[in-house]
C-alpha cells in the first residue's frame, strides 16, 4: 500500500519559514512527478508546486518564496517556504503521479492525509 506522509508544518509568524518534508513508499520513486497542493478553509485544493526529473513549475502565488526538491535516494520531497503570508495558512498535501503533470489534480495518483500550515499576521 502506498502511503505519503507529510510533516513539518505549524504556526509561524509572517515573514517566516518552514519546510514542508513527504516521504513517500514508493518502489519507483525517481520515476514519479511529485506536487505540492494546499486547500484554505472554505476553498478548493490549489497547486503549489511541482517536480519531476525534467523540471517544474510553481504558481504564481509562491513563486520567488517557495522552492520545492527532492532527494530520490529518501523517498523524499520538500517544500521550503520563505516569506509567509497570512493567505498561505492552509493544509499543505504532497501528491504523486506517474503520468501526472503541472497542476492538475485528477492526474495525480496517491495524496498524503496533509499538514496544517498557519501564519499570523
Amino acid at each position: 500500500q502506498v502511503q505519503l506522509v507529510e510533516s513539518g508544518g505549524g504556526l509561524v509568524q509572517a515573514g517566516g519559514s518552514l519546510r514542508l518534508s513527504c516521504a513517500a513508499s514508493l518502489r519507483t520513486f525517481s520515476w514519479y512527478t511529485l506536487g505540492w497542493f494546499r486547500q484554505a478553509p472554505g476553498k478548493e485544493r490549489e497547486f503549489v508546486a511541482y517536480i519531476r526529473s525534467s523540471g517544474g513549475d510553481y504558481a504564481d502565488s509562491v513563486k520567488g518564496r517557495f522552492t520545492i526538491s527532492r532527494v530520490n535516494a529518501k523517498n523524499t520531497v520538500y517544500l521550503q517556504m520563505n516569506s509567509l503570508k497570512p493567505e498561505d495558512t492552509a493544509v499543505y498535501y504532497c501528491a504523486a503521479g506517474l503520468t501526472a503533470y503541472s497542476g492538475s489534480l485528477k492526474s495525480y495518483d496517491y495524496w498524503g492525509q496533509g499538514t496544517q500550515v498557519t501564519v499570523s499576521s
